[in-house]
């Protein structure tokens, strides 16, 4: 083999680009280009929102209100910021149906597979109001693969309220 074979070859890197002039910024442009309609150099919105990358949360509160009309879950987190819904409504019932047994379980179930997609695996169950949801609902979480810790009748109780007015003299 020649020398000029066995000698690395050498290639010339490209330079660096000058650095352009940096230009000074006004704080309010970006405003009154929206403002004025000069849609050139304003932030593009592409319409998504930023989302912070979600937590795990192993454990939390499962509301469920039972009432006559309608049948509402809600799962949140220890401090009570709402994990996920559901009602009876948005599970598709309408009318008289939204109060059944059945829509209790499909709302339970709905809520209960969201939570368990952001990592719940055992809730604290409160149970408000009485109606025909509301023993469904809870055995639709427990179903569902959630962990039952507690379960809680948090209906209020009337105890005759506070005192009457006098009597009207006539």
């Amino acid at each position: 083999m020649s020398e000029e074979a066995k000698k690395p070859v050498e290639t010339a890197a490209p330079a660096p680009a000058p650095a352009p002039a940096e230009e000074k910024k006004d704080s309010n442009a970006e405003a009154r280009a929206i403002i004025l309609g000069d849609t050139e150099g304003a932030p593009v919105d592409d319409g998504k929102a930023k989302r912070k990358p979600s937590k795990s949360i192993p454990a939390g509160i499962a509301h469920i209100t039972a009432s006559y009309n309608n049948t509402t879950c809600s799962i949140t987190d220890v401090r009570g910021n709402v994990i996920s819904w559901s009602s009876a409504g948005r599970a598709g019932f309408k009318g008289s149906r939204k109060s059944t047994a059945f829509a209790g379980t499909m709302v339970a179930q709905d809520a209960a597979k969201q939570a368990i997609a952001k990592g719940m695996h055992e809730v604290e169950v409160r149970v408000q109001g009485i109606g025909q949801g509301r023993e469904s609902a809870v055995r639709a979480l427990s179903t569902a693969g959630m962990a039952i810790s507690t379960i809680k009748d948090i209906t209020p109780v009337a105890h005759n309220g506070c005192r009457a007015r006098k009597r009207r003299r006539v």
